[in-house]
């Protein structure tokens, strides 16, 4: 439902350390930090290793393992969090791929569904 809508809008851009972007949850009310089960994030058909990514809601970052155990905190419907990744020299100017899948453990169901976004973008030099 809200897949189309994970990545936001323009927020693909390189950093000092890397690269980043924003996203917002893919679903209809906030959720606890420790239902976020796994973010994998894809450029150009390369799954980014999930050690390298790096997960900021409200100014506080966390790796992603932090936030399977972060439960006094929320990422709210709506939010935009950012989503980061630790490589040097960030992404090449130019076209890209983008893809994001947001895997949330929702309470109600007995699985834990993944929603996908992917967008195309162009990073500028």
């Amino acid at each position: 439902m809200y897949d189309q809508h994970i990545i936001y809008p323009g927020s693909v851009k390189n950093t000092a350390d890397g690269w980043q972007l924003g996203a917002r949850l893919p679903y209809y009310r906030g959720q606890i930090l420790s239902a976020v089960e796994d973010i994998v994030l894809t450029v150009d058909g390369v799954k980014v290793p999930r050690e390298n990514v790096r997960f900021t809601v409200r100014g506080k970052t966390r790796t992603l393992d932090e936030v399977e155990t972060t439960y006094d905190e929320r990422w709210e419907f709506g939010e935009v969090a950012e989503v980061s990744v630790l490589q040097p020299g960030g992404l090449s100017a130019g076209a890209h791929t983008v893809t994001a899948a947001v895997q949330l453990r929702i309470s109600y169901l007995p699985w834990s569904p993944v929603t996908t976004c992917t967008i195309d973008t162009t990073i500028t030099a």
